[in-house]
């Protein structure tokens, strides 16, 4: 399986960046993105910034990434992990709600 995960701009250079993240360093390619400074974060795959994040979607991505880690090694704490999602319902993005 291929994912995206959060990395930060450490050093900018033109259509590419030094990144890192997750306990990793990579160079990345930012045609998609264009040139980012220096503390910015995006989302890599496959040796590609593909989005600009905020940091808050840096941080929720890698706290969901920490939980998948963690519940595929058998931690066995897999509420504590998804807190948001238990005991409640399912919610539909608004652009899925039907108009009545």
């Amino acid at each position: 399986m291929c994912i995206g995960i959060p990395m930060q701009v450490v050093e900018a250079t033109p259509d590419c960046a030094l990144c890192a993240g997750r306990g990793e360093a990579a160079r990345l390619d930012l045609m998609l993105t264009g040139d980012q400074p220096v503390g910015t974060w995006v989302l890599a795959f496959r040796g590609a910034a593909i989005r600009v994040l905020t940091e808050e979607e840096a941080r929720a991505t890698n706290a969901a990434l920490d939980a998948l880690a963690s519940v595929l090694a058998g931690d066995g704490a897999v509420d504590a992990h998804f807190a948001d999602l238990i005991d409640r319902e399912p919610e539909l993005p608004a652009h899925l709600k039907g108009t009545s």
